[in-house]
């Protein structure tokens, strides 16, 4: 039986065996189910500046995990190998909820506070986000999400009561550029206002030269974003070679500050990423 998943912004209407433009959901049997559960390819402890997270317990360790798949398809992706993959393309190992969770326990030792679901797109795979997070946050531990923010908002109404922190991808600020990424500019802004409502929230913009490097549409970003909170966080960060944009130069140092100072008419906190 065919069936319409409901996860994100593309509905993808399945056929049995078929999978998602993620590559991560599959319809088995009638049924859309998460192929990607607890499948993880990648594990580290990082520190939170990594996320980036700048305003949420700095200095801390977190235990930092990835799974496979994504449903924007950025061709300067800096984690392609695992976020453009499918399943059996790129190496995991199962892990459970209640496995990781211990790990994260065990790694207290070493500064950690929690979990931070990251690396590829943590929401193709809300589900074990939402497991793992619930038992983390019942060993008093600290769950972090970084995400492009194209999820459902029913998706995040599932999520948010084990989330306290996120870092939310704002890819820039024109619905044209986001279409070339696959994804939906309004969708990515309704996911910001609901979750900074319930949980604190940094913004990451990737400035990629040609693309979106306009100080005109910088300041239309900071200025909806301080319509929502000046307090939130952004961060403005420098583009680098990758993927399918190998043909771009890195972006000039001195337009990221210009940009950041740009921004910072708006919001209180700004910072440069990359640089």
């Amino acid at each position: 039986m065919e069936k319409v998943c409901q996860v994100c912004i593309h509905h993808c209407r399945l056929s049995p065996g078929q999978k998602g433009f993620c590559r991560a959901r599959k319809n088995v049997d009638g049924e859309i189910v998460c192929e990607s559960y607890g499948q993880i390819t990648s594990f580290a402890l990082d520190p939170i500046e990594k996320k980036p997270l700048k305003m949420f317990y700095p200095g801390a360790m977190i235990l930092s995990v990835g799974s496979y798949g994504c449903n924007l398809r950025c061709p300067f992706c800096q984690n392609y190998e695992i976020s453009m993959a499918g399943s059996g393309q790129a190496q995991a190992a199962f892990l459970s909820p209640q496995e990781l969770a211990q790990k994260a326990m065990e790694y207290q030792k070493e500064g950690n506070i929690g979990v931070a679901f990251t690396y590829n797109e943590p929401l193709t795979g809300w589900e074990y986000v939402r497991d793992t997070a619930r038992l983390t946050a019942k060993a008093g531990m600290k769950n972090v999400l970084v995400t492009n923010g194209t999820a459902a908002l029913w998706v995040l109404e599932e999520i948010l009561p084990f989330i306290d922190a996120m870092n939310i991808d704002l890819k820039g600020f024109r619905e044209e550029y986001y279409q070339k990424l696959g994804g939906s500019l309004e969708a990515v802004k309704a996911f910001i206002v609901r979750a900074s409502k319930d949980t604190h929230v940094e913004l990451t913009t990737l400035i990629v030269p040609g693309e979106n490097d306009d100080v005109a549409e910088m300041e239309e970003e900071a200025a909806w974003i301080g319509s929502i909170n000046r307090e939130i966080p952004l961060h403005v960060t420098r583009f680098f070679p990758r993927y399918h944009m190998m043909d771009r130069q890195p972006t000039e140092v001195k337009k990221v500050y210009q940009l950041a100072q740009a921004a910072g008419k708006y919001l209180a906190h700004v910072f440069t990423g990359n640089c």
